[in-house]
């Protein structure tokens, strides 16, 4: 026997594009709805890794056939998920998400599997010998009901079921034909093909050299169709010769008969896939007229593709080339489009109970628009998805969504926030607006317990000025020197760790603070997101919650140029108490949006 040069990729057609498989990798290329080639891979465990099962001559095709058609099914509804999804979700899709936490699309896959399955048993051999059955009854009239019996006449109602079988396929072949979807497909299929085929001619994997191959291939699942119908022919014409001495079973007769399919069906599908591997590797006479059958019947399910069909198939097959030979090479996956309302819809359901703004910020982080462009937001990216839902997943859990972006915006800046560092708040954008009026760009600024560094940074952005930023924690510190670089600032910020003025020298025209000012037998009380997320250094101002604010009324003067203002954010009911804690020095207090007494001003010598 001639053997023949064969490539361990196969592949299959999809929606718009191909699926290629190697044997550690797949990838499927697909054309969106602008023409572009996107592509989705993935890494695979290779049969030579998988237990030994797999590798069983026989078995490893009944375990190759559902692990194929798995896989395919998946892929073809992945394909379909490149292009725009206006459904909405049903309501059995929002109760199973909500009550039983199951993703429909999963069971979806699932069930169109056991389908598929079910369709094909019931279509090409329950079908058939339902067939048989009548045609046998209309027989019986016209001879004895021995002759009927005889073994040579159940083998001869063997083939004609195997006859009916191979009928029926090809008239379901021949259909689907008609279905412009579905003939697209085909041609793809086509485009599959001929890229393989080119491979193992030993050409250059190109459009023009893979569209002088053939669009039928040994290896094809319409020949594999047609190998199962021939052997079940044989296998079933077995079964036949017992069925005489079951004729006083009555009707459970034929229900052994259909159960026999089923147990038998393995057996067949183990065999035909041994044939199938075992014809595809040699070129004879013997084997020609074997597969000429299947080949033919090739016809009906591979059509000529065009240009484009085959590009997309190449770049699949290249990828999986490069993936085979190098596992350090990235996954991709399609950047699929999902409707808004949808993608909203299942985010809602997580985060039940959950302020609707929230879910309005979680979209905003996630798809990188303003909350004023949501109600034009008509599609979700699939990376924008995953993002949306990562998000939903930290909330769902109690962590506030500061924490859940790891960001914030203060004052038109993106500061980033860390367990170490206090999370910005938006009346202390007050504070920082109060001292930004006050500087020059010759001012020395002071920003004393410094956090995530948003107030120096604000200053610094904004009225030029050089800023020391000091606080006691390095960690803290660690976190402002970055979002001071990350906004382009840090050449105009000094960063000092210290305990208040301990290492501080030289005066300043401003002294700005968010201080620690929360009562220490108050902060078990303090809202989750509060308490379980802030750092409590930055939370605790001792019994009063005024410790901090002693320390300004002894120290902040001797650092103070003539005229110059302490700012300092208070607590509610505290700018009172501090205002008559600064003795020397003339105070106002500005009020934030809610109508809270929250910034005291104070200037030494002078009128505010």
């Amino acid at each position: 026997m001639a053997r023949k040069y064969t490539s361990k990729i196969g592949g299959q057609a999809v929606l718009e594009g191909v699926m290629m498989r190697g044997e550690r990798s797949m990838a499927t290329a697909v054309r969106d709805e602008k023409g572009n080639i996107v592509v989705e891979s993935r890494y695979i465990t290779p049969i030579s890794e998988r237990p030994k099962i797999y590798r069983v001559p026989f078995i490893r095709g009944i375990f190759n056939f559902f692990d194929s058609m798995a896989s395919g099914m998946k892929t073809l509804m992945r394909s379909g998920e490149v292009f725009d999804d206006d459904t909405q979700p049903g309501k059995l899709e929002t109760w199973m998400a909500k009550k039983l936490k199951v993703n429909i699309y999963d069971v979806m896959m699932v069930f169109s599997v056991i389908l598929g399955v079910a369709l094909a048993i019931g279509l090409f051999f329950f079908l058939p010998l339902g067939v048989l059955t009548g045609i046998k009854a209309l027989v019986t009239k016209y001879i004895s009901a021995e002759a009927n019996t005889l073994w040579y006449v159940t083998v001869l109602y063997a083939l004609l079921e195997g006859l009916l079988r191979i009928i029926i396929f090809v008239l379901y072949i021949a259909l689907t034909t008609l279905m412009k979807p579905i003939k697209r497909t085909y041609m793809y299929h086509g485009a599959e093909h001929k890229t393989i085929s080119c491979y193992e001619h030993g050409l250059e994997l190109t459009v023009e050299n893979a569209q002088k191959m053939t669009t039928v291939h040994d290896r094809c699942g319409t020949t594999f169709m047609f190998i199962v119908m021939l052997v079940s022919v044989v296998i079933f014409s077995i079964v036949g010769i017992f069925e005489p001495y079951m004729q006083s079973l009555g009707v459970w007769k034929t229900v052994i008969l259909f159960a026999s399919r089923i147990i038998l069906l393995p057996i067949v599908m183990g065999i035909s896939y041994e044939m199938l591997k075992t014809m595809a590797k040699y070129d004879n006479i013997l084997v020609r007229i074997l597969k000429f059958p299947g080949l033919m019947l090739q016809k009906l399910t591979t059509k000529q593709p065009d240009d484009s069909m085959v590009e997309c198939a190449i770049t699949a097959f290249n990828t999986v080339m490069a993936m085979d030979a190098d596992p350090t090479i990235p996954e991709k996956r399609f950047d699929t489009k999902k409707p808004y309302e949808k993608v909203r819809s299942e985010i809602k359901t997580m985060l039940k109970g959950v302020d609707e703004s929230d879910i309005d910020w979680i979209f905003c982080e996630a798809c990188g628009v303003k909350r004023s462009q949501l109600a034009e937001l008509t599609h979700v990216r699939q990376l924008e998805y995953e993002k949306a839902v990562e998000f939903a997943k930290k909330r769902q859990k109690g962590e506030p969504l500061w924490r859940v972006f790891g960001k914030v915006d203060f004052y038109g800046y993106d500061i980033a926030v860390t367990p170490d560092v206090l999370c910005p708040r938006p009346e202390t954008e007050y504070l920082a607006q109060k001292a930004i009026e006050l500087s020059t760009a010759d001012s020395a600024v002071l920003d004393m317990c410094v956090g995530s560094g948003c107030i120096s940074i604000a200053i610094a952005g904004e009225a030029g000025c050089k800023v020391t930023a000091c606080d006691i924690s390095q960690d803290a510190l660690d976190v402002a020197k970055r979002n001071a670089s990350a906004n382009g600032v840090e050449d105009k910020i000094t960063f000092v760790c210290g305990n208040m003025f301990e290492s501080l020298d030289g005066k300043f025209d401003i002294i700005v603070s968010n201080p620690p000012y929360i009562p220490s037998k108050d902060i078990a009380g303090l809202d989750k997101e509060v308490r379980d997320y802030d750092p409590h250094i930055a939370l605790d101002g001792g019994e009063d919650g005024l410790d901090f604010y002693r320390v300004f009324v002894d120290k902040a003067a001797d650092h103070l140029k003539d005229g110059g203002y302490l700012l300092l954010e208070v607590g509610i009911d505290q700018a009172n108490r501090v205002v008559d804690m600064l003795k020397g020095y003339d105070c106002k207090i500005v009020k934030d949006l809610q109508g809270i007494d929250r910034i005291v001003v104070a200037k030494i010598n002078t009128n505010v």
